[in-house]
């Protein structure tokens, strides 16, 4: 299993132990930008275009709600990332097909 299969594993798994740095990467992995608004602040804002900015604080140990957001997130683009694969997939073989 790769480092991002078991970062995966343990994120959809509400690891308690997971770092701020652990989620970030997660979240810049799957199309998310990271901001700290205001220096000094910390609280980073992660955005993506088309979806809503989630903020999670940089504390140690991470509250589970912002394990759970992520999870989320996380899923949501597995799942469309099958789904694409699927459809390129579809077409390959009906391209095939009428070959």
């Amino acid at each position: 299993m790769s480092k991002w299969e078991k970062l995966i594993a343990s994120i959809l798994n509400g690891d308690s132990s997971l770092s701020f740095e652990s989620l970030s990467k997660a979240l810049e992995r799957v199309g998310y930008t990271k901001h700290q608004p205001h220096k000094g602040s910390s609280h980073y804002t992660f955005r993506k275009e088309g979806c809503l900015p989630i903020t999670i604080p940089k504390h140690k140990p991470l509250n589970k709600v912002y394990i759970s957001m992520v999870a989320e997130i996380v899923k949501e683009s597995l799942e469309e990332q099958e789904a694409e694969q699927q459809e390129k997939q579809d077409e390959q073989e009906a391209h095939n097909e009428n070959e």
